[in-house]
Order: structure tokens, then C-alpha cells, then sequence
């Protein structure tokens, strides 16, 4: 095959444009996909302070650096979950990726500050997975904004997107549907929540954080073994390697026909300011709080939160 914008021999054939590029013009491409992504749904405006949620992974280092390639003012915040080594390598990974960029990381060590995402789960008796995500949602918002920035991106992509969709679909979860979207917008307590590699696949963005030379962490998180998710994602690869584009047009029909449906019809719950830490949340105490109580961590006291800053020229 041959590349489309010059006709060189192809490095990566993309089956669901019926397309391919040589490596210079898959950047081109990638960089592209994502621009379109943040202009299409308004993600981040101009003078706006991006946090991008890193993990060590190809996903969330890759769309660090491609917010800082095409010049949005982008910091990292690495989450600390004590899961043993994985977390470890996982935090190596992120130190080195923003030292070779010269990018400010800002670090929370959930395990020195309270417990590992493991052992407040079997205290709490909660899936790993699941609270792990109450975890990771609550910082990422809370560092935010305590730290004044206006957006929180993450690294979900068009398979992230579309496995997710179809496990709402499959157990019809509306008020998940009604909120699914590459934009949650602010609310009063919320900072705007974005994901601009939406229109890239997980195939793709492997291919540019390898282009790049990203040095990032190979494994799965081993708490994610057997996960819903997984499933989800195998079943859509069998469904798109027989008709490429499969997954697009499932994402982006639901965004276009049928979320507006959901989100008129689920109105959004009033909010008001936490009893133990003052986060907006639904409820007296946030789910986050009520995790810390249940597994016997700071049980009625306001959990303190330490951001560490990590400069890049720090390290070396």
C-alpha cells in the first residue's frame, strides 16, 4: 500500500478510512483527529489550564504529548494507586516521560495519604475496578480544582468509547447513556471533563506513542483482570475486523441520534457541597467519603489531600 498524502510506502493501513500513511503523515493525521475532536465539542478554549489524568499507559502519555505538540498549556497528574510494583513502573514511566518533555507532573499518593486502591476496596468490600474509578474520578476533579485548572482531559479512545456504550446498552443504564459524551461540561464543584483522543482508536494510538518514542508501561493493570470492559472491547474487534468502521458508526450514531434523546429525559440531580470534604456530590457525604468511612480510614474527618509537583528538571 502506499501512503495518501505522498504516495511512499505505507508504515500503518487504517482498514475503517480505507486509507493509509507513511509515519510522517500518520502524525499529520493523528495530531489532526484530535484537533477536529477538541474544535468539534468545545473541549478547551483558548488561555484554559489543561490537567491530562496520566497513568504510564500509551494512551494518557499520548495525549499529553499531543496537547503539548499542538501548544495547549497541558500539566500531568499521576495518581499513585499502591497496586505493587504495576504502580511503581507505572509512576517511572510518567516521571521520565515529563522530564524528557520538560512537562510539570503533579503526583497524589492515594496509598501514603490513605490506602492502596486495593485494600480500600476488600475493606469497603468493593470491586477493585470500582472503586478504583470512584477513586480516580474524585481526585482528578478535586486537584483540579483546588489547583485552578479549567479541564481535566483523559486518554479514553474510540474503543474505550464504544465498549463502554454498548455495556450501558446492553444493561439499558440511562443515567449513564444520558452522561456519555467526549464533553462533560462544568458544573458548580466540577471541572470540564474531556476526551479528546475520542476519534482515534486503541491501534492507532499505540502507533503514535510507538512513532514518538514513547516509553510507556506494556501491561495491563492486573486489578482490571476479568473486567466487563474487556469483553465488551473483544467483541467489538471481532465485530470491526469483519466490517472495519464498526465502531465509529456505533459511537457516533449514539452521539448524534440517540444521547440527545437520553439526556432530555434524564435531568441531572441538584447537587450540593459534601458534609466531610465540601465536593458537590448528590448525596450528604460523597461516594469517595463514604468509601474512607467503610473501610475505616479517616472515618468523619475531612480527608486532606497533598499534591506533590513534580518539575521535570528535578530529575535527571
Amino acid at each position: 500500500m502506499r501512503c495518501r498524502k505522498c504516495r511512499a510506502p505505507a508504515w500503518l493501513d487504517l482498514p475503517r478510512h480505507r486509507t493509509a500513511f507513511c509515519r510522517e503523515h500518520f502524525l499529520d493525521y493523528f495530531r489532526d483527529q484530535v484537533t477536529r475532536a477538541i474544535r468539534e465539542w468545545r473541549m478547551i478554549c483558548p488561555g484554559e489550564r489543561v490537567l491530562v489524568a496520566v497513568s504510564g499507559g500509551k494512551d494518557s502519555l499520548a495525549l499529553w504529548d499531543v496537547l503539548l505538540e499542538l501548544g495547549y498549556p497541558a500539566d500531568g497528574l499521576f495518581i499513585g494507586l499502591g497496586i505493587g510494583g504495576y504502580s511503581s513502573r507505572s509512576r517511572e514511566k510518567t516521571l521520565a516521560f515529563a522530564r524528557s518533555r520538560g512537562a510539570k507532573l503533579l503526583v497524589v499518593d492515594l496509598e501514603e495519604r490513605w490506602k492502596g486502591v486495593e485494600e480500600l476496596a476488600r475493606r469497603a468490600r468493593r470491586v477493585p475496578c470500582s472503586a478504583c474509578g470512584l477513586v480516580k474520578r474524585y481526585l482528578f476533579n478535586r486537584v483540579a480544582r483546588e489547583e485552578g485548572y479549567e479541564v481535566v482531559a483523559t486518554g479514553h479512545n474510540l474503543d474505550d468509547e464504544a465498549a463502554s456504550l454498548l455495556g450501558n446498552v446492553l444493561r439499558w443504564q440511562t443515567g449513564y447513556l444520558a452522561r456519555q459524551s467526549p464533553v462533560l461540561p462544568e458544573e458548580e464543584g466540577f471541572a470540564r471533563k474531556v476526551k479528546p483522543l475520542v476519534r482515534l482508536t486503541e491501534r492507532e494510538t499505540a502507533a503514535y506513542a510507538f512513532t514518538r518514542g514513547i516509553d510507556y508501561v506494556l501491561e495491563e493493570c492486573p486489578l482490571a483482570a476479568g473486567a466487563s470492559s474487556l469483553l465488551y472491547k473483544e467483541v467489538l474487534n471481532r465485530l470491526e475486523l469483519e466490517s472495519p468502521g464498526t465502531k465509529q458508526q456505533f459511537l457516533q450514531g449514539f452521539l448524534e441520534r440517540v444521547r440527545p434523546w437520553f439526556e432530555e429525559k434524564e435531568a441531572g440531580p441538584e447537587l450540593r457541597p459534601c458534609l466531610t470534604c465540601g465536593q458537590p456530590t448528590t448525596a450528604g457525604v460523597c461516594a469517595f467519603c463514604r468509601l474512607l468511612e467503610r473501610a475505616g480510614v479517616k472515618s468523619g474527618e475531612s480527608p486532606d489531600l497533598e499534591v506533590k509537583g513534580e518539575e521535570a528538571a528535578s530529575f535527571g
